[in-house]
């Protein structure tokens, strides 16, 4: 660089030939990196060629949202306390003729430690033996099972906890807690050949289920596909992130119009990807939710608890379940005391109160009971699609609100504007909160086909929305809703199965451990329940949640001593 010595106290002057397009470079890169980062503040659409650079090397098109380094530890931490035990190599490919396989396995019930009769508060051990196609006892872990423990004459059920010892046998533990004959159903959902077929679909296939947005600008309209998970191509994308989130959103760009222009979201198409024989898998009752036939008695007989004996479950603290049905009546065992109510009993507990439902489905069920069951409560029709809402109820002479709002994508409703599309975080945001305010969050269906760190950040993402609403209101009542099983074809397998369910509800109930929230157990409650599985519960399991809800809402009052 030449330099042009002062020989004034005027200005020196330099010579910078070398070094001129440098400084033209770096300001250019200045100016852009302002426009970029305007454009992300005011939330504007932009499309960009290739898929961000945030990707885990697990899933390689699937882009996440960015967490942590506390989170991150979380997240690992939670992951692998999900890990399901992977079956070994297995160098022969059954051709999976033997399609009565589950009919070679058995159960048998343990006799009662210390031995005698059963009586309310013991556990209850039943031994599972799985079988494989050529009904050879299994050597290895990995199935799916569920257990309950009900008597049919007095409507009354029980979860079961079922642990895998990893050799091809298993344990389900029960507690024996109504009078009478008990029976003993163990359920295979999944043999552990099928759920390496699920995981292997969620690994290579987080797209299975994509989904569609509809742009629109005068007489021009365009559909693409979006997703959280778009594979690379030479097509623009469209930038859908919500800025106050980070929720990660992406649409393939149309070709002649702007990512402005989009009007809403729906879902698109779904691909099974199946490998050939891998349909003989998933059967229903048959190899897939089939139940497991027993060596001996499937029953036993509960007496009554001797007044000098301990109650050996609540000493050992094996296994407690939330809670059991009795008479068809859903009884908590721990924390808040279920109590049921009457249309006149909701009205009162409700009076005054506004109850803002966030989710899926599932918590819209819960909105159409409330809208039918409570007196004098009517719809305000806002104009919206039944599947999707947003809807809102009132009861003006008692002062009564509640709502329903369906939680942002990935969510396969049909049509939805985006004027509607929200994420749940941003919604809390906007809640006052206080004594007279319920909040009840249920977010799990819509996830199944993607890796579990979708689902589990944007959990962490609702967790923290959720702590700064109670910093603002401690008052307010927060609920969360368990994932539920289901019945399965081969469709909802693929899409939503009760094995993708399980993960996930374990993930939800990690990320709210410890808060101030109060749980609603449908994965219990669905279980313990006579009625069919459905992803829909059936009224009277819905009944029973509402009374959790309620019973949340107005505790019971404890009775003065005298």
């Amino acid at each position: 660089m030449e330099v042009t010595p002062c020989r004034s106290h005027k200005l020196c002057t330099f010579s910078l030939p070398k070094y001129t397009r440098i400084f033209l470079f770096l300001a250019v890169c200045v100016v852009i990196f302002m426009v970029f980062c305007t454009d992300v503040i005011v939330n504007k659409s932009k499309p960009i060629v290739n898929i961000p650079s945030n990707i885990t090397s697990k899933h390689s098109f699937c882009t996440f949202r960015p967490i942590s380094p506390e989170e991150a530890l979380e997240e690992k931490s939670i992951l692998e306390s999900i890990a399901w035990p992977r079956y070994p190599s297995l160098q022969q490919k059954y051709s999976l003729t033997n399609k009565k396989y589950p009919a070679c396995g058995n159960f048998t019930i343990l006799p009662r430690r210390g031995g005698g009769k059963w009586h309310i508060g013991d556990q209850l051990e039943v031994l599972i033996q799985i079988h494989d196609y050529l009904c050879r006892p299994k050597k290895y872990g990995g199935d799916v099972l569920l257990a309950r423990l009900h008597t049919p004459a007095l409507e009354a059920g029980v979860a079961g906890q079922v642990v895998d010892h990893h050799n091809g046998s298993y344990s389900a533990v029960f507690t024996l807690l109504w009078e009478g004959r008990a029976e003993v159903e163990v359920t295979l959902v999944h043999s552990s050949e099928a759920v390496e077929v699920l995981r292997r679909l969620t690994s290579k296939h987080p797209d299975r289920v994509n989904f569609k947005s509809l742009f629109r600008s005068g007489s021009k309209s365009e559909s693409t596909t979006c997703n959280v998970c778009l594979r690379p191509s030479r097509t623009p994308l469209c930038n859908f992130t919500d800025v106050r989130t980070g929720e990660p959103w992406f649409c393939y760009k149309p070709k002649n119009l702007s990512c402005d222009s989009r009007i809403d979201h729906s879902k698109g198409g779904f691909s099974q990807n199946l490998r050939p024989n891998e349909q003989k898998l998933f059967v229903s009752k048959v190899n897939m939710k089939v139940h497991i036939l027993t060596s001996g008695p499937s029953d036993v007989f509960v007496m009554s608890n001797k007044q000098d004996e301990p109650n050996s479950t609540m000493s050992s603290g094996r296994w407690t379940p939330s809670g059991f049905y009795y008479q068809g009546v859903w009884r908590s065992l721990g924390g808040t005391a279920v109590r049921e109510f009457s249309p006149q009993q909701m009205t009162q507990c409700l009076k005054g109160k506004q109850v803002h439902l966030y989710g899926d489905s599932t918590i819209r069920q819960w909105f159409e009971y409330l809208n039918g069951a409570l007196p004098n409560i009517r719809q305000f029709d806002l104009h919206t699609k039944k599947q999707a809402g947003p809807f809102m109820a009132l009861e003006y002479t008692n002062n009564i609100m509640v709502t329903f709002r369906c939680h942002g994508p990935p969510i396969r409703f049909g049509g939805l504007q985006t004027s509607d599309l929200r994420y749940i975080a941003n919604e809390l945001d906007g809640v006052k909160g206080g004594r007279d305010t319920a909040i009840v969050v249920g977010i799990w269906s819509h996830f199944s086909t993607f890796p579990m760190e979708v689902y589990i950040r944007r959990l962490m993402s609702i967790r923290r929305a959720v702590v700064r609403l109670l910093v603002r209101a401690p008052e307010t009542l927060v609920v969360v809703r368990t994932a539920n099983v289901k019945a399965l074809t081969l469709y909802e397998t693929l899409t939503n199965s009760d094995w993708y369910s399980m993960q996930r509800d374990k993930a939800l109930r990690a990320v709210f451990k410890g808060m101030n929230v109060r749980l609603v157990d449908a994965w219990e409650m669905t279980i313990a329940h006579h009625l069919p599985h459905n992803l829909h519960p059936e009224r009277p399991i819905i009944k029973n949640m509402i009374n959790v809800l309620l019973s949340y809402i107005c505790p019971e009052k404890k009775k003065k001593k005298a």
